[in-house]
């Protein structure tokens, strides 16, 4: 009798085990729902690298956030659509993509700004980091006996304002590239501004200009093809991409210029939503799928923790002033 009782009362805290099990499941997929649709806001067009990984991390939060709607705003460098997400209510329902380029460099760059980068927005995470890469063209390194970063500073020392150097335009990071560089060696060569990244590649590519700091996903290709001497990355570290290939600072101690990418709210986002926010985002980066996707297209995710996204902003808009300064490019 006493063995029946026992069983009669295992099976009913089995039971509510089991519904209590049940009820905090319900309650916790409620509780990932959110009240309606993010709107995430990306101020490039669709199709380029922004676009695909912001599609890319916004189809991999839905389980944890919902809905999340890509909404391209393009125009004036990145800046219209970074002004909506400045101006959006601070609810966390919109948020939008910051880059160096709206970040760090267009508030030097123009001359009025609709926004201000250092207060009208609270850090969610920063999503990536994409290694830009010194290249030559490939005849002219060889002709010059130009292997190394070294080597390129070696010539231009001994040659003033022989070597010619490429961009996709006055302004464009490409040309700051250049400009820290210069600085940072000691060297002068000639800028020789390009209506964007392509035109300034086919220079390079067909010897009008002698090398240029590129994007590595876009110069890979010719690099593998011979066509390109890479001659250093200019992430503070190596790229997993090309481990091969030396960082810049392991000549110019310091150097370090890094396209990147991330996710911001308007300011006074509540906390709470912030780290909602940012714990669905980092743990999407975190995915393997995501490394994999982003790695082949030579991009590195990278998360990090609002404040610590905050303060790299913070960085880096005082590290552009002197350079955008000293390159007198301006956008009216």
């Amino acid at each position: 009798m006493m063995q029946t009782i026992h069983s009669l009362a295992k099976r009913k805290w089995l039971h509510v085990a089991i519904a209590l099990l049940a009820f905090s499941c319900s309650h916790t997929a409620h509780a990932q729902a959110l009240e309606k649709p993010i709107r995430l806001v990306v101020p490039y067009a669709p199709g380029g690298p922004i676009d695909v990984t912001a599609r890319a991390l916004a189809e991999r939060v839905k389980d944890s956030l919902g809905v999340v709607i890509i909404d391209n705003k393009p125009g004036a460098g990145g800046n219209l659509g970074v002004d909506i997400v400045a101006k959006a209510p601070a609810d966390g329902y919109t948020i939008g993509i910051s880059a160096v380029a709206t970040h760090a460099i267009n508030p030097w760059l123009f001359n009025k700004m609709p926004f201000n980068a250092a207060t009208d927005f609270t850090a969610i995470t920063q999503m990536v980091r994409v290694p830009n890469v010194l290249v030559m063209n490939a005849e002219t390194a060889q002709r010059l006996k130009i292997n190394t970063v070294a080597d390129l500073i070696a010539y231009a020392k001994a040659n003033p304002g022989k070597l010619n150097i490429g961009s996709g335009g006055n302004g464009s990071a490409g040309h700051l590239a250049a400009e820290m560089f210069k600085r940072d060696a000691g060297i002068y060569a000639v800028h020789i501004p390009y209506n964007g990244g392509n035109p300034a590649q086919l220079a390079l590519l067909s010897g009008q200009v002698d090398f240029n700091f590129d994007n590595l996903a876009t110069a890979a290709p010719n690099i593998k093809a011979g066509k390109l001497k890479a001659l250093a990355v200019t992430t503070a570290q190596r790229a997993s991409a090309l481990p091969d290939l030396p960082a810049m600072s392991e000549t110019l101690k310091g150097f370090e210029v890094d396209t990147w990418w991330g996710l911001v709210a308007p300011a006074n986002t509540p906390p709470a939503m912030v780290a909602r926010l940012n714990q669905a985002f980092s743990a999407a980066l975190a995915a393997p799928e995501t490394k994999t996707r982003f790695g082949m297209m030579m991009i590195e995710p990278v998360s990090s923790t609002p404040d610590q996204f905050a303060a790299f902003m913070k960085r880096e808009l005082t590290k552009y002033e002197p350079v955008v300064k000293a390159s007198g490019a301006k956008v009216d």
